[in-house]
């Protein structure tokens, strides 16, 4: 009888730290499948609408990341953003984070077209930051794997504009 119910409290045991291992993974695989490669640490929101009001909430800015699974460019893009240790920390720190694979309601979102990839930022005082630019005068708000210092300033000026405007 000690030897079954040693077993069967075993069992028990295996049963629930599976179940458990399983919850704890399910628990870390969420960020996952809303950052869509983009940065797994980083905690994302899932709607324009959240995000405008956790940076409202933060007196964070938020970066608006439009992009496509299918576009080459948008990859690319991504690839750099993600392997950009500096991008990475403060996205993670000092943004609110959203990536987009469709377009908003808000027309502000998209002031030279709706093209991909395309980042923009919008201020916890809800403004979006048209004026904060690429390097490219025909999309304006698009990146290309090479102008991660670019981005890096323009994270910078997002976060500088925010203390002297406030």
């Amino acid at each position: 009888i000690m030897l079954h119910s040693t077993l069967a409290l075993s069992l028990l045991l295996i049963a629930v730290s599976s179940n458990l291992a399983m919850a704890i993974k399910k628990e870390k695989r969420v960020p996952q499948t809303l950052s869509r490669g983009w940065g797994d640490d980083i905690t994302w929101v899932q709607t324009y609408e959240e995000g405008l009001y956790q940076a409202k909430k933060s007196n964070k800015p938020l970066m608006v990341i439009h992009h496509l699974e299918d576009c080459q460019y948008c990859q690319a893009l991504k690839k750099a953003f993600a392997e950009n240790e500096e991008i990475q920390e403060m996205a993670q720190n000092n943004f609110i984070m959203l990536n987009l694979m469709h377009e908003t309601t808000d027309k502000n979102l998209s002031p030279d077209g709706q093209y991909v990839p395309r980042i923009m930022f919008v201020d916890p005082s809800l403004t979006v930051r048209a004026d904060i630019t690429g390097r490219y005068s025909n999309r304006l708000y698009t990146y290309e794997p090479q102008d991660m210092p670019f981005l890096i300033e323009n994270m910078k000026k997002a976060l500088r504009l925010i203390q002297t405007e406030l």
